[in-house]
């Protein structure tokens, strides 16, 4: 399919290769793996082939190539060559340097990652940390000039009062600067390293400052919070009381299906899981009263929460705990479970891990544990929803007097 190439084509095209201008003959646009675009006009003067730069898009719009390529074709039909001209022209200019910005080649590495995340929040986050902390200070200078003293520019004025921020960042800014080297457009060491280089200069993060996790509600709260939820009204109460009682996390329930439920279990495919691996539920009845209700609200819907046919947004459950003036966050509903786990029951940690559906790090233990103990996490979630749906007034015991 052909397009007109308007500047706004060309400013949307992400792919790298050579396009082809229809309505001026010999005109390219050349685009690079960095996503950077230049004009070029390939002609044949005396039976030799030759590539006229005629600039870089942005720099050099589409009318003005048309113009430089019609300026050059004219040349041609007078029997001079373009290339041979633009040469003498430029004898006493300084060489153009067509290494590209670090915010150039950032921007275009980010969209070159964004298919391996499951979540596109991650994408968005990697662009606000750049934007916000590393562009105003390197982005503008080629990825190959890049040292130490920018990277800590860059660092200093957020790592001991963002520490989680600026280090999540270092470990971009290396990724980015790794992928430069790998494609050739710098050479030698990678300033943004951390080991035997950025440590010998910035305090160790986890001596900085202590990472917040996220904020929880004591499991001895959650009754009288279920209770309040379950006078609420709405996909969204029913989604957030859903998690809680699976111990799922936000992407998992906004993203179920119903086809995923089936025989009282909810399968989550790998691909929608942080560990890759799939994921079994076992359903008890609270929850699949949930599924039944949700449906009702919007019954030609394939997703188990939804509004309208489409899933629920990442914020409808923050949003409502908000509204109900609770400063606790959705997944760490999921740190009140394992609290109750431990202290009030004698499930196993094996069981508990499992039903958290958290990653193994021994690798020799990750080989023996090939089960995954649906029928013991049954038993364990039955107690969980009864736990967290029993009004408060029915768990206090009277004390008979002596």
């Amino acid at each position: 399919m052909k397009h007109a190439f308007t500047d706004l084509y060309v400013k949307n095209i992400k792919k790298a290769g050579r396009y082809t201008i229809p309505d001026t003959k010999g005109l390219n646009l050349q685009v690079k793996a960095s996503l950077q675009k230049y004009w070029v006009l390939r002609y044949v003067f005396e039976s030799k082939r030759y590539d006229l730069a005629l600039g870089a898009y942005p720099e050099v719009l589409v009318k003005e190539a048309r113009k430089r390529a019609i300026d050059a074709r004219s040349q041609l039909n007078h029997g001079k060559n373009p290339k041979t001209l633009k040469d003498k022209s430029d004898e006493n200019s300084p060489p153009i340097d067509t290494k590209p910005t670090f915010r150039e080649y950032a921007l275009a590495c980010i969209e070159m990652k964004r298919p391996e995340w499951t979540n596109a929040k991650h994408g968005d986050q990697w662009v606000y940390t750049m934007e916000e902390f590393a562009f105003p200070i390197i982005g503008d200078k080629p990825i190959d000039e890049i040292d130490t003293e920018d990277i800590l520019k860059v660092l200093m004025p957020i790592w001991t009062t963002k520490t989680e921020t600026a280090s999540r960042l270092r470990g971009r800014l290396e990724w980015v600067l790794a992928s430069a080297t790998t494609r050739k457009l710098r050479s030698g060491f990678n300033p943004a390293i951390w080991r035997g280089n950025l440590q010998t200069v910035l305090a160790a993060p986890n001596k900085v400052k202590t990472v917040e996790h996220h904020k929880a509600l004591s499991y001895r709260a959650l009754p009288e919070f279920i209770t309040k939820l379950q006078a609420s009204d709405g996909i969204s109460a029913l989604a957030l009381e859903f998690a809680i009682l699976n111990a799922s996390r936000t992407g998992e329930v906004i993203g179920g299906l119903k086809s995923e439920v089936e025989d009282e279990v909810w399968t989550i495919s790998a691909k929608r899981m942080k560990a890759k691996k799939e994921h079994r539920v076992p359903l008890c009845k609270r929850s699949l009263e949930i599924l039944q209700m949700a449906s009702i609200l919007d019954p030609d819907s394939k997703f188990m929460f939804s509004k309208n046919g489409k899933p629920i947004s990442n914020m409808a459950m923050p949003m409502l705990l908000k509204r109900m003036k609770y400063d606790v966050t959705v997944h760490g509903f999921r740190s009140t479970f394992r609290d109750w786990v431990s202290e009030e029951t004698n499930h196993s940690p094996e069981v508990a891990e499992m039903a958290l559906a958290h990653a193994i790090r021994n690798k020799v233990e990750a080989a023996y544990r090939r089960r995954d103990l649906l029928e013991r996490r049954r038993h364990l979630m039955s107690e969980w929803e009864g736990f967290c749906t029993t009004p408060i007034s029915d768990s206090i015991i009277q004390l008979k007097a002596a």
